[in-house]
């Protein structure tokens, strides 16, 4: 990386603090919105309690006082005005050159393709930047960050499924997302995978397929049960990794998890990597030991701790989809 570069860091490089998104709109969550704010809580505790700054966001003062219920003193609140809590989809992707300095991204949100567009969700990326003191540049395209993960050497790992998708940049070529990646994000090279998991209801996000541990070493799911749904898309993954020369770590899927008959994406993916701590979410699934486990080997120098998160499942993403890391300068 060249002294000017801008570039976004691995998520394991040191953080200064997490943004977490705490639950706040009933209807959202099909009636579990008490247990999903446990799970977060007991994330954004856990995180804290490990060393590291956790800002936890709240809506307002009522969201506040439940969250002061649930959480470690060691925990901080800010009120703020936001929509869902996908703080890693709707808030600002943070670059740093090779001296540190730190600028923010922001990119254009329409509510993954359209889906779900609440109050908050386009103006709290560049809120989050202006608390942090960050200068923000705006980007002339759609991206969520759970749409990417990068290696920090200018890899970056994404899927056709969702960066390709018509209802996110119509009008952008394949050719043209490579460039933006390179001049926004300092994404030089691509490993472009092909679907996400069944019913991810954000079109695929990389975050919930695939993540990397370690320079050009990407974690990637192994089908667990004849029955597991994404067996396929896990076996294409791991192809289209390998063909690239990327090396890949296997770990265990939750296997088949189903509500009311249908499918969900459940995945350990959605893991949190902090400075000090890894978050694994788990779905009370037969292999969520396994997988935890399995997760902890890949980062030696940090604890791995598996958190129930069900209910967070159950409005549409996980640990890693409600948080956004703010890197050391």
């Amino acid at each position: 990386m060249s002294g000017n570069e801008m570039r976004m860091p691995p998520e394991w490089h040191p953080q200064d603090w997490l943004w977490i998104g705490f639950p706040h709109l009933a209807e959202e969550w099909s009636g579990v919105i008490d247990t999903a704010q446990a799970q977060i809580a007991a994330f954004a505790s856990a995180v804290a309690e490990s060393g590291q700054e956790v800002r936890l966001i709240v809506r307002d003062e009522a969201n506040a006082a439940r969250a002061r219920q649930l959480v470690s003193g060691s925990v901080r609140l800010e009120q703020r005005v936001y929509g869902d809590v996908w703080l890693r989809d709707t808030g600002p992707l943070v670059v740093r050159d090779a001296a540190g300095n730190r600028r923010a991204r922001l990119f254009g949100f329409n509510g993954w393709g359209g889906k779900y567009l609440m109050d908050g969700d386009t103006l709290i990326g560049a809120d989050l930047a202006e608390s942090a003191g960050l200068a923000a540049d705006r980007c002339d395209w759609i991206l969520e960050g759970g749409a990417l993960d990068g290696d920090g050497t200018g890899l970056v790992a994404t899927t056709g499924q969702c960066l390709l998708n018509p209802n996110r940049n119509p009008h952008l070529s394949q050719a043209d997302l490579e460039r933006r990646l390179a001049r926004d994000l300092g994404f030089d090279r691509v490993l472009w995978l092909g679907d996400g998991l069944i019913n991810d209801h954000t079109d695929g996000h990389v975050d919930n397929l695939g993540r990397f541990v370690a320079p050009n070493r990407i974690a990637l799911p192994r089908a667990t049960g004849a029955d597991d749904p994404n067996a396929a898309i896990y076996a294409d993954a791991a192809a289209r990794a390998r063909a690239m020369g990327v090396e890949v770590a296997e770990v265990p899927s939750p296997g088949r998890i189903e509500w009311d008959g249908m499918v969900q994406p459940a995945s350990y993916m959605n893991f949190v990597v902090t400075t000090k701590l890894v978050v694994v979410p788990v779905f009370g699934s037969p292999h969520d030991d396994v997988g935890v486990a399995a997760i902890s080997a890949l980062f030696p120098g940090r604890d791995t701790v598996g958190l129930m998160a069900d209910a967070v499942l159950a409005g549409g993403g996980g640990f890693h989809c409600s948080s956004q890391q703010m890197p050391s300068a």
